[in-house]
């Protein structure tokens, strides 16, 4: 009898250099799971098949970099956020621009669509979120709340409540209806990446920079559970469609939780790097990653993934109505929320607009549609997904075709992967996980070194990962012996061990000093020892707790900050932006104010001390100043960091 073929858990589907410059933005259709939109630093957005190689359309009309993008449910419409402001809506059946929305004084770092109404949500950096109508082509609402940059948006299933995540380490809940906050999560120590709703519950979960992911009751609104641990910042995160569990994409992982209580069920290795958006559709989870003009998508098997309390175990028909599934015995009940059966009730100050009004294009349309375009760079694709309007069938094909799964290379990891593996309720178990396999090993051309180094890179700057992994079996080549190969894997170990040996003696150093308590002496600790890294290790800890900074602290950390600025490597340019960041928020206007106040009567000691200290950080701050504004106009995220740390040393000009 024929073995049968073991395929494999997660693999790569395919890699395509998806814009002219970098990627700033991507997003999956959740509807379909095979749509895809990429925003670019090129100012465009382009439109994707899944698995196909080549671009359905493109859309123009935004001049600066496309930092957020999202599609509507039924997968029509397409809504685009820049970095000056400004939001584009596109018809993508019409293949045209449908809104211009301005009014934004920064950044767009958030969209999403009203599941039932015409209405988009935006969050900027500015700290406002938007309620716009479509068709008015106005600003309905405004919430004020959030301190800091509004990096996520969610509409609840019902359409009744607008979920928000910031920088400022806090989640809200805002009412339309109401038009005001109903209930702020706070807890999260790092800034807030991402929300989600339960697709049935009254329970919402957030992800952080912290690296933890909380849910939370919003019928009680208190905290049900928390996950630690997680490897990395949490940036991506969805429920499964029956609720049963959570998905979270980590670093070069998908890790399934449950809440109630906390667990994670399963841990399936995918080699996707930093994942930005994922997608379920025929149980597969699909999972979208970019670097630089490059965009990588993943296919991961949910039938092979362990999810405790899954009500059905085949493909959940898009059909279905998430709210008619019944929950899981073992689930506590919760409140389910109730989908309207038409249109959601609108906002008592949008008035609905007569027929004529909305198909009379006035003259700033007229030069939207201009200035904007939406090129078909591919027919075929593009009428097989958008189908016309009066077409029975709806967009993109509901009943697409599962992904065909490669067989495993290895027949001994294969008969290891086959084994059934029992659910875990641990903190972290590694059920059924899965490595995928070594790219065949080629000795790369010479290339010159990269200006900056990536924090995400898959081997050492200046070291060739062919030195350390096995060679490869050519027919006709004589086999190395044992002490040849030892000598290639050993090769540049002893430097190395040196260096992580001096890196652990300096750490012991400065630990032996912060465990008195006294941070400022470690910080000068730190800074003698004149290892970079080190001061990054100890500013990295420092950052996550915003009240251990003080204003001598300040004049020791300044001087390395500008260091790190021009870095070339990534992380510690990223270490440097979020110092420099919690500084000027915590302390620039201290000192403006103590620099700008009439001199003191009599003698003062503490008051000149702190005038000291103060004139210090300012001549220091006007000197980053400087080599801020210079890299303020680099394209992708360090130029939006740069761009951001210039605009609030703006009083120092």
């Amino acid at each position: 009898m024929a073995t049968p073929v073991v395929t494999k858990t997660a693999w790569k589907l395919q890699e395509i250099v998806a814009h002219a410059s970098n990627v700033s933005s991507l997003v999956l259709g959740k509807a379909s799971g095979r749509l895809l939109a990429t925003g670019g630093d090129d100012c465009r957005v382009n439109l994707w098949s899944i698995n196909k190689p080549n671009c359905i359309m493109s859309l123009t009309g935004h001049t600066s970099p496309v930092e957020s993008v999202r599609l509507n449910t039924p997968e029509e419409l397409i809504v685009a956020g820049s970095q000056s402001g400004s939001i584009r809506v596109w018809d993508l059946e019409a293949a045209k621009i449908l809104r211009t929305l301005m009014g934004h004084k920064a950044n767009i770092c958030s969209l999403d669509f009203h599941p039932y109404g015409e209405f988009v949500a935006s969050g900027s950096q500015d700290t406002n979120i938007k309620l716009w109508d479509i068709r008015r082509k106005g600003c309905v609402f405004r919430y004020r709340g959030h301190s800091q940059a509004v990096r996520c948006l969610r509409f609840s299933p019902d359409g009744k409540w607008l979920a928000s995540a910031a920088d400022d380490h806090t989640v809200k809940l805002w009412d339309l209806t109401a038009g005001k906050m109903m209930s702020e999560f706070p807890g999260h120590t790092g800034p807030v990446n991402v929300v989600e709703f339960h697709p049935n519950e009254y329970l919402l979960a957030s992800g952080s920079s912290d690296r933890t992911i909380r849910f939370w009751d919003l019928e009680k609104f208190q905290v049900v559970s928390c996950i630690e641990g997680e490897p990395g910042p949490v940036r991506s995160v969805l429920f499964n469609p029956d609720g049963c569990c959570l998905y979270s994409g980590c670093q070069d992982s998908l890790r399934v939780y449950g809440w109630e209580p906390e667990r994670c069920f399963d841990v399936v290795l995918v080699n996707w790097g930093k994942v930005a958006d994922l997608a379920i559709c025929n149980d597969q989870l699909i999972g979208v990653a970019f670097s630089q003009s490059n965009v990588s998508s993943y296919v991961v098997d949910l039938t092979r993934v362990t999810r405790t309390g899954t009500v059905a175990q085949g493909p959940v028909q898009d059909s279905q109505r998430l709210a008619q599934q019944p929950p899981h015995p073992s689930a506590p009940l919760r409140r389910i929320y109730e989908r309207p059966s038409t249109a959601c009730s609108k906002p008592q100050r949008v008035r609905r607009n007569s027929e004529s009004e909305r198909r009379s294009p006035s003259s700033e349309d007229d030069r939207d549609e201009r200035e904007s375009r939406a090129e078909i760079q591919n027919a075929e694709d593009y009428n097989e997904i958008f189908q016309p309007r009066n077409s029975i069938s709806r967009t993109p094909p509901r009943r697409s075709e599962p992904f065909p799964a490669p067989p495993e290379d290895d027949m001994a990891t294969a008969k290891e992967a086959a084994k059934p593996s029992p659910a875990m309720d641990t903190q972290f178990p590694v059920p059924n996980v899965e490595v995928l396999p070594w790219p065949p090993v080629v000795t790369p051309a010479p290339k010159a070194e990269p200006a900056i180094i990536p924090a995400a890179r898959s081997e050492p700057i200046g070291l060739k990962a062919s030195d350390f992994l096995p060679a490869m079996k050519i027919p006709q080549q004589a086999e190395l012996v044992d002490e040849d190969a030892m000598s290639q894997i050993r090769k540049g170990h002893d430097t190395m061990c040196v260096v992580l040996t001096s890196r652990h003696k300096n750490l012991d150093t400065v630990r032996a000093v912060w465990t008195t308590g006294d941070i400022k002496t470690s910080v000068d600790s730190a800074v003698a020892i004149n290892d970079l890294a080190v001061v990054v290790d100890l500013l990295n800890i420092v950052n996550q707790k915003a009240s251990l900074w003080k204003l001598d602290l300040c004049t020791t950390v300044l001087p390395q900050i500008e260091k790190l600025l021009q870095s070339k490597y990534e992380s510690y340019v990223q270490t440097g932006c979020t110092s420099l960041k919690l500084i000027l928020q915590r302390f620039l206007p201290l000192i403006t104010d103590i620099l700008a106040a009439p001199p003191s009567v009599g003698v003062d000691i503490s008051r000149e001390e702190r005038l000291h200290k103060c004139r210090l950080c300012y001549k220091q701050l006007k000197s980053i100043s400087g080599l801020v504004k210079s890299k303020s106009g680099l394209s992708g995220r360090h130029g939006s960091a740069f761009r951001e740390l210039h605009l609030l040393m703006a009083s120092l000009d």
